[in-house]
């Protein structure tokens, strides 16, 4: 299937950040407004989970109430309760995700609770958010393998998007939450789920822990999806999932995209700057190979 706009979602300021050590307030705003100037479409800025759980969101209000906004961005953030949703909604959000694990075993890692009894909470999510004006995406963690589970059964993932089209979600999303996604599981996955809900957005969220996130795009691109997920610099992993640093660098995704003559909408050489932002923010040296090298149409002068 041919495509030729593509839609991203940039969760460096959520999903990256989270994984990292914390960084001040404002280095945050920062990042979040220099994101919105890059003519991204799309920002997960926060997440209103318990400071006990993840303390590097501990300043979502803060964050939030400081971020400059601009009307042509669409924002979101993550919720994983009823309490969550509400704090998102009285911030004003119209875009709301909540996270399923498809293996149980990770979601018990992860919110202490079963896959099923997660389940049984996304319509009263689901109501809360239309009953403030906000639409709710379920992420399906570990759609394509668990680290303490092995591999997840294409219809495992379904019966999970099943629950949560049948209780009104919005939106669905597939997560490759440690990075154990190939071309492959990416083929079995949407031939499981996408032929039973043709009308419903689905987005693919991919880690390159072992080199193959931008494989699966292209994969995912031949099946029609036009929404992704990533992470500027390649910020970021899953704190509940040992050794899977590496979400896909936006960049990387924006420079392959722009290449193959898909627009994006996104202006990749202030992205690039934006993740040199980033890098200086966590202080280490990000995994994205355009942040280092730069796009492919760098010259090198002659000397």
């Amino acid at each position: 299937m041919s495509v030729d706009h593509v839609s991203i979602r940039e969760v460096g300021p959520r999903d990256g950040l989270q994984s990292e050590d914390p960084i001040p307030t404002a280095d945050k705003i920062r990042l979040i407004d220099a994101l919105s100037a890059t003519c991204l479409s799309r920002i997960e800025a926060v997440s209103f989970v318990h400071p006990k759980a993840i303390p590097q969101m501990a300043d979502a209000d803060e964050v939030w109430a400081s971020v400059r906004r601009d009307p042509e961005v669409r924002y979101s953030a993550l919720a994983p309760n009823v309490r969550g949703v509400r704090r998102a909604v009285d911030a004003g959000f119209e875009e709301i995700e909540v996270v399923v694990s498809a293996s149980d075993t990770h979601n018990r890692k992860n919110i202490n609770r079963s896959t099923d009894e997660s389940l049984e909470d996304v319509a009263e999510l689901v109501e809360l958010a239309h009953g403030n004006g906000a639409s709710i995406e379920v992420i399906v963690a570990t759609s394509f393998g668990c680290p303490y589970e092995g591999d997840i059964a294409p219809s495992r993932v379904a019966w999970v998007v099943d629950r949560a089209i049948a209780d009104g979600a919005d939106r669905v999303a597939f997560g490759d939450t440690t990075g154990m996604g190939t071309p492959r599981r990416v083929r079995e996955l949407l031939d499981a789920v996408k032929p039973n809900y043709p009308d419903v957005p689905m987005l693919l969220h991919f880690h390159n822990t072992r080199g193959t996130a931008l494989a699966n795009v292209l994969t995912a691109l031949d099946y029609g999806v036009t929404e992704f997920d990533a992470s500027v610099g390649g910020l970021g992993g899953c704190p509940y999932a040992p050794g899977a640093s590496g979400n896909l660098a936006t960049e990387e995704l924006v420079h392959m995209l722009h290449d193959m003559g898909i627009a994006t909408g996104v202006d990749l050489d202030a992205l690039i700057e934006v993740a040199r932002m980033a890098e200086g923010f966590v202080g280490r040296e990000l995994p994205s190979g355009v942040l280092r090298a730069g796009p492919r149409t760098k010259l090198t002068p002659i000397t």
